[in-house]
């Protein structure tokens, strides 16, 4: 079970004479994020049209170390991390709160956007400059450009890990990314191997698959550097009209959805990576896109109960280690309609208190226009943080936002003990992590286990599995061997491609592609 929230001036009192035992090593020797094991790679096109058979696969291996990775921290920990804050400066406390993005390949590449954000050209002087708690790597789609091939990925980690530790406080960094799975939302692509989304791994019914799933994307984010990934997504899609969740979700069952996110969880620690189940408290019922807008969900609190909080209830006794709010608004539960992010009877009064998470909150990227459009850069993290948030995701104007919150705790707006509180938790999550003292991995191993053999036969059989027949009109399928020419129409260049490969591989057919866009009407 969670451990209870509660004030941690008890844990500074006892950690007031204890002599700190942290240090973090040099990367002379990179030590494996976990345990080696053999793995397998990816689809070359994945067939992501697949929503996916019924496999009745083995259950996962039996786990009774429920809520291990969770947050009942042992005392030890506690009182490492809280002698840890002890030594650290307001501006070294602030720093862990916040998120960024950095652009570049490796910790030295100077580029023009870290100039323009940051004032500093590389990503290691970014890092010493504002020493924040964590860093998000973007592929080149969204302009950083983090995340090309694993000795480049495992050599980025280390030098901005290099970068954290040898200034201030040395505290090692939590590197994190969007890597979910599916076609929708993964930054690193081959040879990284490529897993069907949620929503197919659900039309298997298979535990197994979601669990061996979650472990490859896991072993293989550890490999390079990262111990954060914000996945899985708990959200309950039960409108098809749902812009920005739709197959990212693992369905519209909140029994399926909740035991499949439970299952996740435990998969990507079996990886090596801590998860986070995330849009709380549910993002499954919105026609809009809180990327550019507000959207509302008008679930009564009993609706909510029985639909949207059971993945996160879920999650949370499976112990996971971070949940991320959503820029939503819910009159149920906060007659004010402020989004969740900065709502705190949503993250303090729900989630800390009622479900008793005694993990990091973060919040959804906070560039996003679901907090942009009422709360400018100097307002939304101070909101947010009252609000009961930790991780402060991606701040637009980090130097606006980093002073906001330092001149919120010199004011007293924002307590001391209300810092301290944060900061101990995320200090704890590193030390769970096992960030100390050596956070450095192999670049060697890492090219090894990354789109290993194994993992790609393994996910080339889980995607077999996902493959669904929604309906068999006049009997057109099994395709006959004429006519010699077939058209393949459908959503996705990538997947039409590989599709297209396959029947004329296995069949010997020709075949056209269609491309028709994300909705039957783009196309004439």
């Amino acid at each position: 079970m969670q451990q209870q929230p509660t004030s941690r001036r008890h844990v500074l009192a006892a950690a007031a004479g204890t002599a700190a035992a942290i240090g973090v090593t040099a990367p002379s020797s990179p030590a494996a994020a976990h345990t080696a094991r053999s793995a397998t790679p990816a689809l070359s096109g994945q067939l992501s049209a697949s929503l996916t058979g019924r496999h009745a696969a083995s259950a996962p291996p039996a786990d009774s170390t429920t809520g291990a990775s969770g947050h009942a921290s042992s005392s030890a920990v506690r009182a490492r991390a809280a002698a840890l804050l002890q030594r650290m400066s307001l501006d070294e406390k602030i720093g862990q709160l916040f998120v960024i993005e950095v652009y570049g390949q490796t910790a030295d590449t100077e580029h023009d956007g870290n100039r323009k954000l940051y004032g500093v050209p590389t990503p290691a002087e970014v890092i010493e400059k504002y020493r924040p708690g964590g860093v998000i790597y973007f592929d080149a789609r969204r302009g950083p450009d983090n995340v090309r091939e694993p000795r480049q990925i495992a050599r980025l980690s280390n030098g901005l890990q290099r970068a954290a530790v040898r200034t201030g406080a040395r505290v090692p960094l939590l590197v994190s990314i969007d890597q979910e799975g599916g076609s929708v939302v993964y930054r690193m692509l081959e040879p990284a191997t490529q897993l069907p989304g949620n929503m197919a791994l659900a039309a298997t019914r298979s535990t197994r698959d979601v669990y061996d799933s979650a472990d490859i994307i896991g072993t293989e984010l550890a490999v390079v550097g990262i111990n954060q990934n914000y996945a899985p997504v708990a959200d309950v899609n039960i409108n098809p009209a749902n812009p920005v969740i739709g197959v990212r979700s693992f369905g519209s069952d909140t029994a399926l959805c909740s035991k499949f996110v439970s299952t996740a969880v435990r998969g990507y620690h079996r990886g090596g990576v801590a998860s986070a189940a995330k849009h709380f408290p549910g993002h499954g019922d919105t026609d809009i896109d809180s990327h550019s807008g507000l959207p509302e969900i008008k679930h009564t609190r009993a609706e909510l109960d029985r639909i949207d909080l059971p993945p996160f209830r879920a999650a949370i006794r499976r112990g996971v280690d971070t949940i991320m709010t959503a820029h939503i608004v819910v009159p149920s539960l906060d007659p004010s309609r402020v989004p969740a992010t900065m709502s705190r009877p949503i993250v303090t009064g729900l989630l800390r208190e009622e479900l008793g998470f005694g993990g990091v909150i973060a919040t959804d990227a906070l560039d996003m226009g679901g907090a942009t459009a009422d709360f400018p850069p100097d307002v939304a993290p101070v909101r947010a943080f009252q609000a009961g948030c930790d991780q402060l995701v991606l701040a637009p104007k980090l130097e606006v936002a980093f002073t906001a919150v330092r001149n919120a705790v010199r004011s007293g707006t924002i307590t001391q003990e209300r810092l301290d509180d944060s900061v101990l938790r995320i200090l704890e999550h590193k030390l769970r992590r096992r960030l100390f003292p050596s956070p450095y991995v192999s670049e060697r191993r890492a090219a090894r286990i990354v789109g290993s053999r194994r993992h790609r036969s393994q996910a080339r059989q889980i995607t077999e599995r996902t493959i669904t027949l929604l309906r068999n009109e006049n009997g057109a399928l099994p395709l006959p061997h004429s006519p010699a020419t077939v058209l393949l129409t459908g959503w996705g260049t990538a997947p039409l491609a590989a599709l297209a490969r396959a029947v004329g591989e296995r069949r010997g057919q020709r075949t056209t592609t269609l491309e028709t866009g994300t909705r039957p009407n783009t196309t004439k």
